[in-house]
């Protein structure tokens, strides 16, 4: 909201500069994102009275004006503007002076073989408007000659534009800001003094409200006789210096009271309401659209009304979204004598979705999707009719309200000292000394905002607080009370020092071992991914109730889906295959309950190692079940864990012969696998991908023991090692990992090393049997080993083979 400066010194009594108010509110929580000094735009400028004007000799569109600056001699100066004449008083750019907005300097000049000492300027050039057709012109008269054009203008100001917080719809209003400031600096206010009065109803307008919780409270005043014409010059430049452009004396007096008390107001055409109703008694009612109806807003635009639509109506026709634009068939215009003064209030979550479905944003709904002031309705209402008489004429014939309203005890709060110092530590005292705020400090502050402090106890100091009606929103609890008195106490006031007793911080044993997780992920080559956790919903996800979008309106159940597509959509781009992981949270809906679990992720494909290329006439080669199984049997290498495999069918999404399901003792890991050929042919994928998912609570468990995670210092044997082969025919349905098992436990603490190094299947293998050779290194630490030593052990080995499993031995 853009604030005026003169308009807030009316308000409020200002000792400061407008930097130093601009910190003060920044620092206070109200941010200044712009100083405007509009001083500057036209320094220099003057008031300046053509007294001759003659046609250029050498242009046809120039003209030598002699202009009387209230200098013994007048001012020759050449003008191109089309409206240059004779006897008008003009805003005159003296010879020195620069004009901001269009940074230019005045100097003397020739102008097609005339000299020009002075430049006749235009509003646009003042930076007043951004187009122009010809200088302006003073409708006044009898204008002091030389003297400072800015006040006439309104070029004598500074504007603040701040930025509230949400919390805060009070500062919204020039009042609002004024009793910031106020409380602030403890300058006296000075507000508008507005008299209620009550304005007798007439049975040609009625009030039909159904819709009570959207709408409040309305009042409508039908006021007679008015005579629209411009708004006198003061009111312009208000509204012009906030953003706002002038219409008519009426409209602006709505405009000008939204800006003063943060209530919309909106005023119809009676005659024009009466027409478009069908009749000359008219019911105002407040309702939700139907689906389909329309309307033209003041901006010119039809538009289709959807069901969240909050409407005004005149005998059930709309003529207005409610809280956020009027209809253009029932406006305000220069043939307008009878007006209809509205004055509601409206639910903010019903204009909030109301502006949203029609993408449109106004002054008004933006006041009322924060929560308008209830209490200043009535205030504001017979402040723009005061207004309306005063500078439209007319007089007030009826009024009709409708007040849904429950009577609201203004509750109290109760707020201790001791808390507020516990929490709000030391700080720099009015003397300069360090202490804690002081309860003179905190009743002062809190008065100065308009609470009502009552002491309940001395000892400890208590408070009972009772909130003034335009902050009941935002102070509810004793902890708003406190951010309140430290907000206006001053934040730069509090000491920076560090407490006496110090403790070093660290991170959480789960994010260590996130961290650790993701740098194990990255050294084998994957890239961490990031997605939303909210997805379309489509089986048995936890969906929202209030969505933003039907695509994004339930919580995520796995993380795997969201990768799959992650990696179709990197393909269609021409990116190649997304090799990557994720680590994030999913949801489940489990008993009626909602659970969340973090879980990890990856994806995988192509040609992983594309440096090779070169050896293969650059040829990609599909990634193997082996090198995809090898990547993540590398991250578990890194982790010190010992992971199994398990032959798995069970998840539709993976290759049923392909996938293995993920063991650490005897508790499901998770599952790693090709993606079936039916996905990848659905989703155009290439030819081999590869996928894992990963129960990150189990993992935790598995690596609670600090041993598991704290690098430990091995030493390395500096004797060669006595290396083995052995090879066998075994059954199919025998996985590698439980032979790889059984090696090691016969080989015992000698074994160094097992390594699967061929597999085959065919011709001279007995049915469902393979032909595997390991290779297994022996190696001690302090002599190099004999085959004396070795040969016991492949003999346990041999034996533990046949026994376990009935291999036939091949060597």
């Amino acid at each position: 909201m853009r604030i005026s400066i003169n308009w807030l010194r009316e308000l409020v009594k200002i000792a400061q500069s407008p930097q130093e108010l601009a910190e003060l509110l920044t620092i206070a929580g109200i941010e200044v994102e712009e100083i405007e000094d509009r001083r500057e735009w036209a320094k220099g400028v003057v008031i300046g009275k053509i007294i001759d004007r003659q046609p250029h000799p050498n242009a046809d569109k120039l003209s030598v004006c002699q202009v009387d600056i209230g200098q013994e001699n007048p001012s020759t100066i050449v003008c191109g503007a089309p409206n240059a004449r004779a006897d008008i008083l003009v805003p005159v750019a003296t010879l020195g002076t620069y004009l901001a907005k269009i940074n230019l300097t005045i100097k003397p000049a020739k102008l097609r073989g005339v000299k020009s000492e002075g430049m006749i300027c235009s509003l646009a050039e003042l930076g007043l408007t951004k187009d122009s057709e010809g200088i302006h012109i003073f409708s006044q008269e009898n204008l002091p000659l030389g003297t400072d054009v800015r006040p006439l203008l309104g070029l004598d100001e500074v504007i603040l534009d701040i930025s509230p917080t949400a919390n805060r719809a009070d500062a919204l209003s020039m009042i609002g800001v004024a009793r910031e400031v106020a409380a602030l600096t403890g300058g006296e206010l000075s507000l508008p003094k507005v008299k209620l009065r009550e304005f007798s109803p007439k049975k040609d307008l009625t009030l039909e409200i159904s819709e009570n919780k959207a709408c409040p409270a309305y009042i409508g005043t039908v006021i007679e006789g008015v005579k629209i014409g411009p708004s006198p010059l003061w009111l312009q430049q208000r509204l012009q210096a906030a953003g706002l452009r002038s219409i008519n004396n009426v409209v602006d007096i709505t405009n000008y009271v939204l800006l003063e008390w943060g209530q919309p107001l909106h005023a119809f055409d009676r005659d024009r309401l009466q027409s478009f109703a069908g009749g000359k008694s008219v019911t105002i009612g407040v309702r939700f659209a139907e689906e389909g109806e329309k309307i033209i807003t003041l901006d010119g635009q039809e538009r289709s009304l959807k069901e969240l639509n909050l409407l005004i109506t005149a005998n059930n026709k709309p003529v207005a979204l409610a809280g956020v634009m009027g209809g253009q068939d029932t406006e305000v215009n220069e043939e307008t004598v009878n007006l209809v003064l509205e004055s509601a209030l409206f639910d903010p979550i019903a204009i909030r979705r109301s502006s949203k479905a029609q993408g449109l944003r106004s002054e008004s709904s933006g006041r009322y999707e924060r929560g308008v002031n209830p209490a200043a309705l009535e205030y504001a209402c017979q402040r723009a009719i005061d207004l309306i008489l005063e500078l439209a004429g007319g007089t007030v014939s009826s009024q009709v309200k409708a007040d849904y309203r429950a009577e609201r005890s203004r509750g109290s709060i109760e707020l201790r000292l001791e808390r507020l110092q516990q929490l709000l530590g030391q700080v720099t005292l009015d003397d300069g000394a360090i202490g804690e705020i002081l309860a003179e400090d905190v009743e002062r502050i809190l008065g100065n905002l308009g609470c009502e402090l009552q002491l309940t106890s001395k000892n400890p100091v208590l408070w009972t607080v009772t909130v003034p009606d335009y902050r009941y929103r935002d102070l509810e609890r004793e902890i708003d009370l406190i951010e309140e008195v430290a907000r206006l106490y001053g934040y730069d006031r509090f000491v920076d020092t560090l407490p006496a007793k110090t403790a070093a911080g660290g991170l959480s044993f789960e994010e260590t071992i996130q961290r650790r997780l993701r740098e194990a992920f990255r050294a084998v080559g994957l890239t961490e991914l990031v997605q939303y956790s909210l997805v379309k919903p489509e089986l048995a996800e936890v969906v929202l109730a209030n969505p933003l979008f039907v695509e994004y309106s339930a919580l995520r159940t796995n993380l795997l889906d969201g990768l799959i597509e992650a990696f179709e959509y990197n393909q269609s781009q021409g990116n190649g295959s997304l090799n990557g992981f994720e680590i994030g949270r999913v949801f489940r809906l489990e008993s009626d309950n909602i659970n969340e679990y973090d879980a990890i992720a990856g994806i995988f494909g192509g040609d992983f190692f594309p440096a090779g290329r070169w050896l293969r006439s650059g040829k990609e080669v599909a990634m193997t079940w082996y090198e995809a199984k090898g990547i993540l049997e590398a991250v578990f290498d890194r982790l010190s864990l010992t992971v199994s495999y398990e032959k798995d069918a069970e998840d539709a999404r993976f290759h049923p012969g392909r996938t293995a399901s993920l063991w650490i003792g005897k508790q499901r890991l998770g599952i790693f696998g090709q993606l079936h050929p039916q996905l990848r042919q659905q989703k155009g994928l290439i030819e081999a991908v590869y996928a894992f998912e990963i129960q990150f609570p189990i993992l935790l468990a598995t690596l609670s023991d600090s041993a598991k995670i704290t690098p430990r210092l091995q030493v390395y044997s500096t004797y060669p090692g006595a290396a083995r082969d052995i090879a066998f025919f075994v059954s199919t349905d025998i996985p590698v990992d439980r032979l790889t098992k059984t090696i090691k436990n016969a080989g015992g603490n000698l074994l160094e090393k097992v390594e699967l190094f061929d597999r085959y299947q065919g011709q001279n293998v007995p049915e469902n049997h393979c032909s595997l050779a390991f290779s297994l290194v022996y190696r001690a630490s302090d002599r190099t080993l004999t085959d004396e030593d070795v040969e016991p052990l492949m003999t346990k080995v041999r034996e533990a083979l046949v026994k376990q499993f009935q291999v036939s031995l091949r060597s």
